[in-house]
């Protein structure tokens, strides 16, 4: 069964990456084949936590999808857009900058996600009014979530995952991770110009045209508004709040999705028409995949023949485990990788001695898992939250262009990320 599960990932993964096919029926085609052979089983595809699909990362964003769609009605994007432009004199550059410090923030104290659904549209009418492809500052705000994410416990599932199993606080997290979370992103943006060159050619008609608008007027619905930013308000309340009062983010989501509903008293089509339900169903096929590797121990082996490499050296064991995890969660979804490799890099850690030590195994753990994610379009859920929005707003991501620069963006993350644990954990302690 271990090699159906490999067979059938790999060939799927070869046709996503082709792009001949959408990618949703092959991710759909390839879950059927690993249920049918039967790799896994109905038990373990709904139910299994472990090995299934992971219905709280869906859920969360169906429930978003619901709340963005009723905030379109409300013209605040609009606002926001005019206001960008405005803010960066109409250049785009100094707009997607500003757009990914935004997100970047924002992915910190919020599922990064939440943050793709919320920033994503506000780019889209930014690039609409300027008349120039969203492409480049679409991916460049996806690779700023995906790093910003990783400096807090709630940033990012797969640091909530090794909080639970370290023990680790937010502040553990905010006091290691922040401080090369901030080096990594001031690196991209300061590449940026580079990896998006000929993107700031903007017609200068365009950018006078927008600069004579004035945001407020932008507002449709300012009730609403209210309504919207209420609800919000209590929804980023309940994420952070969430391991306090167990109430999961998904429920959060959703609970605010349905107090919105009420509220809005919007037609049933005004806020279900803007849900990404090929995003959702490509998730659930990816899911079912990944969840077929995981029960067949896949992962597992290799995790584990990655970790007796080490042979108890722990700097040796940092870099792998950092090296590894980048590319790994590069080419799956990073949550099931980073479960499956918490016990492993836990028993690793009493292999080591001295506690500065085993802490820097568990940061290379989560950032390797964070920041592999911008090496391919399917490295992280919010990769595929933004491919999506692409695609139905007419600009289609294609794999290799966002790999083309995820490699690069992952390489210098990567160099950046071992070079600070090798300093912090090994030269000045």
């Amino acid at each position: 069964m271990m090699y159906y599960a490999i067979a059938v990932f790999l060939v799927t993964y070869a046709f996503l990456i082709s792009e001949r096919f959408s990618k949703t029926t092959v991710a759909l085609v390839g879950a059927g084949l690993v249920v049918m052979l039967p790799v896994i089983d109905s038990p373990d595809v709904f139910y299994s936590q472990d090995n299934g699909i992971d219905w709280d990362v869906i859920f969360l964003m169906l429930g978003m999808m619901m709340i963005v769609s009723i905030l379109r009605h409300t013209g605040v994007f609009e606002y926001v857009a005019i206001w960008a432009v405005k803010r960066a004199n109409g250049s785009p550059l100094r707009i997607m900058i500003l757009l990914m410090l935004v997100m970047a923030l924002a992915s910190a104290v919020l599922p990064n996600v939440v943050s793709v659904l919320l920033i994503a549209p506000v780019t889209l009418l930014v690039c609409d009014r300027l008349e120039i492809n969203p492409v480049p500052m679409l991916i460049a705000e996806v690779f700023a979530s995906n790093i910003g994410g990783a400096a807090t416990l709630v940033g990012d599932p797969p640091n909530i995952i090794i909080g639970a199993r370290k023990g680790l606080s937010f502040n553990a997290f905010l006091v290691n991770m922040a401080p090369i979370v901030v080096i990594v992103l001031l690196a991209l943006i300061a590449v940026s110009p580079l990896l998006f060159r000929g993107f700031s050619t903007v017609n200068p008609e365009r950018i006078a045209d927008v600069m004579a608008l004035q945001e407020r007027e932008a507002i449709r619905d300012r009730l609403l508004l209210i309504k919207c930013g209420v609800v919000l308000a209590a929804v980023f309340a309940g994420f952070v709040l969430s391991p306090a009062i167990h109430v999961a983010p998904s429920l959060v989501a959703l609970l605010g999705a349905g107090v919105l509903i009420l509220a809005s008293r919007l037609e049933t089509s005004d806020y279900l028409s803007h849900v990404e339900w090929d995003t959702l169903l490509f998730m659930v096929g990816l899911f079912v995949m990944v969840g077929a590797l995981l029960k067949t121990g896949v992962i597992g082996i290799v995790g584990r023949l990655a970790a007796n490499v080490t042979g108890g050296n722990a700097l040796l064991a940092t870099m792998l485990i950092l090296g590894f995890s980048t590319v790994v969660s590069g080419v799956i979804d990073n949550v099931p990788y980073v479960a499956t490799m918490t016990p492993i890099v836990s028993h690793l850690a009493t292999t080591i001695p001295g506690q500065t030590h085993h802490n820097a195994l568990w940061w290379s753990l989560a950032l390797g898992g964070d920041l592999g994610g911008n090496l391919t379009a399917v490295g992280s859920t919010a990769n595929i939250v933004m491919v999506g929005i692409a695609l139905r707003s007419g600009n289609p991501i294609s794999f290799w262009e966002f790999t083309r620069k995820g490699v690069l963006v992952t390489v210098l993350s990567t160099t950046l990320c071992a070079l600070y644990l090798w300093l912090r954990y090994f030269v000045l302690t």
